[in-house]
């Protein structure tokens, strides 16, 4: 079994973190004083905290995106989205990432007067100013309100700040009702310009979305995809029973952003014990482990691997292959890419005899 520390000190990937979902309670609760904030539930720390994730384990994705009203609201100004960035590298770099992928959604952050270049210039910095020095790389997605109508031109900021920062592009918010084809323009502007796409997809929607997110959308993630599971058998006795689109995620190995904490809260999955994470990693499908929102679902990216690693038994070498799968799907560059490989391999594979392969996954 592997223990927290260990865990905690393995260098790890994340590529699926809502920087409006990872606001520490104190945080919200000063800078709710220092902007006048009137609504928040309670101004006490402790509780706050457990508000947010008690309001968020409510099995529904729309009950579970209410609790971001409080926290978007004081993030409204430069000075307090630069501050959150920067918490949110110091907070990853404690928990032993090495490399992260912080997605926002600008059009959330312009009640106050803001103009999009402001947020994200300011995000930017924020991520900048809290990775200095502390041994991680923070980049960052932009978000596009998949309820809304600004796909196309969020895919326009994200462009523009594409060398400063900016790695990728991703629709968020209710899924059902909002397929991905309903933002086609701005995945046509995606793929024209040779610039990276994730989707949410699949996070409570099923297959169909998912289908959409990479046949007409040209995604090479999936945010959470656990509608998958559709396409696999049942039978734990068969290798497997291919849909064509699972082959297809097989023979293509696009990355499935999975969040099991999440996905529990929701109520996408009814235990843990169910979630189909453990599987598609027995399946060869690029599964990648992730946080989404660590305050609202209360948790940090060594919490989610331990709690899984318990549940299903994991070892040191199946969060290496997760950790693999994470780094090789990434937004950055190839170079990049084979730099932080050489710094997994040379804390995995030493410490693999040490502390056990016994339940290998390849």
């Amino acid at each position: 079994m592997l223990s927290p520390e260990i865990i905690r000190t393995a260098p790890k990937v994340l590529l699926h973190d809502h920087l409006d979902g990872g606001l520490r309670a104190s945080t919200i609760v000063e800078l709710a004083k220092d902007l006048g904030v009137k609504s928040l539930p309670t101004y006490n720390v402790t509780e706050l905290d457990n508000w947010m994730a008690a309001t968020a384990d409510r099995k529904d994705l729309e009950l579970y995106l209410e609790a971001f009203s409080h926290t978007l609201s004081v993030m409204q100004t430069q000075d307090a989205l630069c501050r959150v960035a920067a918490e949110c590298a110091e907070d990853l770099a404690k928990d032993g990432i090495i490399y992260a992928e912080v997605r926002f959604a600008p059009e959330l952050h312009l009640s106050k007067g803001l103009t999009v270049t402001q947020v994200i210039e300011s995000v930017l910095e924020g991520f900048k100013s809290g990775s200095e020095g502390k041994g991680i790389i923070v980049n960052t997605l932009i978000c596009a309100i998949r309820s809304r109508a600004r796909s196309k031109e969020m895919m326009e900021y994200a462009l523009h700040f594409r060398s400063r920062g900016v790695v990728g592009f991703d629709i968020a918010g209710p899924e059902i009702g909002y397929p991905p084809s309903g933002h086609i323009e701005a995945f046509k502007l995606a793929t024209d310009s040779d610039f990276p796409v994730t989707i949410h997809a699949g996070e409570v929607g099923g297959v169909d979305y998912i289908r959409e997110a990479v046949e007409d959308c040209g995604a090479s993630r999936i945010g959470h995809g656990i509608g998958l599971q559709e396409e696999v058998s049942s039978d734990e006795d068969s290798r497997i029973e291919e849909g064509e689109l699972l082959s297809f995620f097989l023979d293509q190995q696009i990355a499935l952003e999975l969040c099991p904490s999440s996905n529990l809260h929701i109520g996408a999955v009814d235990s843990l014990s169910e979630h189909p994470i453990s599987r598609f990693i027995d399946l060869g499908l690029c599964a990648t482990i992730n946080t989404d929102n660590r305050l609202m679902s209360n948790t940090s990216l060594s919490k989610e691997l331990h709690i899984c690693s318990e549940t299903f038994g994991w070892d040191i070498t199946t969060v290496h292959t997760l950790m693999k799968n994470a780094l090789s799907s990434s937004f950055i560059s190839s170079q990049l890419k084979e730099d932080l490989n050489s710094v997994l391999s040379n804390w995995y594979l030493p410490n693999s005899q040490t502390k056990g392969n016994s339940n290998e996954h390849n």
